[in-house]
């Protein structure tokens, strides 16, 4: 249902500052998404190839702590960029972002390429709350809904363009592809330096706040430092069992144990705020808030199955030739950029594994299929086995003009599209649809919309589960899209219209911590669903209803929050304003 109003308020003009911070968020956008779409491809793929040879749990490890903790790091970020003014903390994070991206590419190890992820985490987590806030803080009831409606867009220009400059140079060598997030990070210095105007008052004014005021303050929202101590480790011991560092059952009994051990702690504790902090009973903030960071973090646990497990997943198990044969109506130069294959490789490739194998069985021809995936050819597993069975036939001599007309041959008839540029369907369709849709659904409540499109975007996940072709995936992704376009710029439009004028980058801050669980529980997930149910039970479709199923779950709980919270929650925030104004 629409809002009800009378005279219809005049759009208020965007300043240059909300312009200059959307040009930041492009290249800002490019560098991660160029590393984040292709992330699946690069750890997964061999060492040979250039890759770093991960298997999925390693992956799925690495794609839900550290974007856990990126998501997580602006609840300080964004108090800190509140005290110390919003340009010196974006020049703090491309200090942090150039050289870190630039490291990616030179660990090889599961854990150096853990700490040079990290390295990236903390730039980004410092960026992010800074640019939302910006947004938040350029903006007003007039003009709010559209000025985030654009700034998701521009976030997707970038996402949009990242990866295909960055899947253009991993077929020339990976190393290139770090360097140039690099280069596109460092740029960001210059309309900072020279074009932001900054936004905030407090860190130029007389009444500037302490370092221990401002930590305070973040307290509010979430909860003080005995609930801290109550949930920090449960999500530790949810980290360390995700990784396959201690198992699920021995996790959650220790996390049950300690749950009930600050429920007795708590009855012997004070309520009075002059205790000292481990004395306190343990309280929640500002709870509406936090539960519905909740409830969101579900959102992002489907949401996050796009650019962590599709690529993966397209890689193995969708046949995107028809894609290949409609890009023809363009000619070889389009075929060759959708579906470049690198000969040299993958003959390479064909003589190590006739080498390790000889001639093979149906179970070894599709480990062979899984293998020769990763140079971008889907050979059937009949015509493997036949291959290496003649490979065999040659001895320990094999001529390796055959082997590259091999490799010509299944380039030419079994190539596919890189995965990463069909997964930018998503972000092409969000560029080109996301002002329209912004407006269309500008006077709306925030809420309706909000469930409204985690159901659109749970169905679109939920439909991989049958897309085993390139066009069913592409109708997929962009049922996706539309989803993603309906709820994920409301849901930042909701945090913005309910933050105090003056904490507007914390109260961002801490929207993140929605999308940081979110990133644990779908990076573990992902890692888990698809080494098991995809890879080991070959059931790839129930993965994908699974992660489905979580997005109609946060659809429904949406619902309860909206019939039995948002009331009071609203009118607890008209009050907050109008204390503010008075």
């Amino acid at each position: 249902m629409a809002e009800a109003s009378g005279t219809k308020q005049k759009m208020t003009p965007f300043p240059r500052t909300f312009y200059v911070a959307n040009v930041m968020e492009i290249f800002e956008r490019m560098a991660w998404y160029g590393f984040f779409a292709l992330s699946s491809l690069y750890m997964t793929s061999p060492i040979a190839q250039g890759g770093l040879g991960f298997d999925s749990i390693q992956r799925g490890i690495l794609q839900g702590i550290i974007p856990f903790l990126l998501y997580l790091l602006p609840v300080i970020t964004g108090a800190l960029a509140d005290r110390y003014g919003y340009k010196n903390t974006f020049l703090v994070a491309f200090a942090i972002l150039t050289p870190a991206y630039f490291l990616l590419g030179q660990f090889t190890s599961f854990w150096g390429f853990f700490g040079a992820f990290l390295l990236v985490a903390v730039g980004a987590a410092t960026f992010k709350p800074v640019v939302v806030g910006t947004v938040g803080k350029t903006t007003d009831d007039t003009n709010r809904g559209m000025g985030f409606g654009v700034f998701y867009t521009i976030v997707n220009v970038g996402g949009f363009v990242g990866p295909i400059f960055a899947g253009m140079l991993r077929v020339l060598d990976w190393k290139y592809v770090f360097i140039l997030l690099s280069i596109t990070i460092a740029i960001n210095f210059i309309p900072t330096l020279f074009f932001y105007k900054e936004p905030t008052t407090e860190s130029g004014s007389e009444e500037k706040r302490s370092l221990k005021r401002v930590l305070l303050d973040a307290q509010e929202v979430l909860g003080n430092g005995r609930f801290a101590l109550t949930v920090v480790p449960i999500i530790f011991l949810m980290m360390v069992s995700g990784g396959g560092w201690m198992g699920w059952g021995l996790s959650l009994g220790i996390s049950a144990g300690w749950v009930v051990l600050n429920l007795l702690w708590n009855l012997g504790a004070k309520g009075s705020d002059d205790a000292p902090w481990y004395a306190r009973k343990a309280r929640v903030g500002n709870w509406p808030f936090v539960l519905y960071l909740l409830i969101l973090s579900g959102f992002w646990a489907s949401f996050n199955q796009i650019f962590i497990t599709l690529p993966e997943y397209i890689r193995d198990f969708v046949d995107t030739s028809d894609m290949v044969r409609a890009a023809g109506i363009f000619g070889p130069g389009f075929v060759n950029f959708l579906a470049s294959v690198n000969i040299d490789q993958l003959s390479t490739e064909i003589v190590r594994l006739a080498h390790e194998h000889g001639a093979v069985n149906a179970a070894q021809a599709q480990q062979i299929f899984f293998e020769l995936v990763h140079y971008k050819v889907r050979v059937p597993v009949e015509e493997i086995s036949a291959t290496f069975t003649q490979l065999a036939a040659m001895g320990g001599t094999i001529d390796t003009n055959s082997v590259t007309a091999i490799a010509e041959e299944w380039a030419l008839k079994y190539r596919q599209v890189n995965p990463e540029y069909i997964v930018n369907i998503d972000a092409g369709s969000i560029v080109i649809f996301q002002i329209l849709v912004s407006y269309v659904i500008q006077r709306w409540k925030p809420f309706p919309v909000l469930v409204v499109g985690t159901i659109v975007a749970g169905t679109g996940i939920a439909l991989n589960s049958i897309a085993v072709t390139g066009a069913l995936t592409f109708f997929a992704i962009l049922v996706f899209a539309f989803g993603e376009m309906i709820a994920s710029p409301k849901s930042q439009e909701y945090v913005a219209k309910i933050a105090p004028k003056n904490k507007t980058a914390l109260f961002m801050g801490y929207y993140f911590v929605s999308i940081a669980l979110g990133n644990l529980f779908g990076g573990i997930l992902s890692g888990w669903g698809y080494e098991v149910l995809a890879k080991e039970q070959l059931k790839p479709g129930l993965m994908w209803m699974l992660f489905g199923a979580i997005g109609v779950a946060t659809a429904l709980a949406l619902l309860a929050f909206n019939k039995f919270v948002v009331p009071t929650l609203e009118k607890n925030h008209a009050a907050q304003r109008a204390a503010e104004g008075a």
